[in-house]
């Protein structure tokens, strides 16, 4: 039943207690298969040699700027992540595979509102030894983990160009509820985006992150690596 305020009218809930949340520190969270830490100068050259190939031009088709064709653009790049004050950037470093040890690939908290206790996983960049990997997704989940529990903020999104469908799955997969399309929302790379967006509520998000804690659950995989259910299984029978 709607609650209403003295004039009559509807308002939403009382959040009982509310006060504002600490803006994420750049710490470092590890996991069985990744370790995400603050992105700094020492693992440019890493994230060169992971995600700046010559065949990884479509890793960075969606991105603000086109693949680095040098270490030299790529620390550019990525000094200009550092530098934004709204920004809190992530090395993503798997700790098995052929990548090990090695940063491939990025994340960041972006759209970072403490008073209203919303942030965004944002600009993430996964390299060819890192995609489809259990590491890749235990890293999104610690940065989940870390925003809604840690920290205590009570919506996480996710956005996307609308063509951008890996991601689109990748959102899906990990839970994450489609909310709409922002039509003509920028322009990237000189072309017009559509940007799709998704979010966690501090509600939902007991039951996924039990949901994304057994599909984690070494008993899950079998000893090569493959899992035996599917991170959409788990998510799907999570209560709603």
């Amino acid at each position: 039943m709607a609650e209403h305020n003295e004039l009559g009218q509807q308002v939403g809930d009382l959040v009982v207690g509310w006060e504002p949340r600490p803006w994420p520190a750049p710490v470092t969270l590890t996991g069985q298969h990744v370790t995400v830490e603050p992105l700094g100068s020492a693992r440019y050259a890493d994230l060169f040699a992971t995600t700046c190939g010559p065949d990884d031009a479509d890793l960075w088709t969606y991105r603000p700027v086109p693949r680095p064709g040098s270490l030299a653009e790529l620390w550019m790049h990525l000094a200009g992540l550092l530098e934004e004050p709204d920004l809190v950037p992530f090395a993503l470093v798997p700790q098995t595979g052929p990548a090990a040890g090695k940063a491939a690939g990025i994340a960041c908290y972006a759209r970072i509102v403490p008073a209203h206790g919303q942030v965004e996983i944002a600009h993430v960049l996964l390299g060819r030894d890192l995609q489809r990997t259990t590491a890749a997704t235990e890293a999104l989940h610690l940065l989940a983990r870390h925003a809604l529990d840690d920290l205590g903020y009570r919506r996480l999104e996710w956005k996307c160009d609308s063509l951008n469908e890996p991601s689109r799955k990748a959102a899906a997969r990990l839970g994450f509820t489609y909310e709409g399309r922002f039509r003509n929302h920028m322009v990237t790379q000189g072309r017009s985006r559509d940007t799709d967006w998704f979010s966690i509520t501090d509600a939902e998000w007991p039951a996924l992150r039990a949901a994304h804690e057994h599909w984690l659950d070494p008993g899950n995989f079998t000893a090569d690596g493959t899992q035996r259910s599917s991170l959409r299984s788990h998510v799907a029978a999570a209560p709603s």
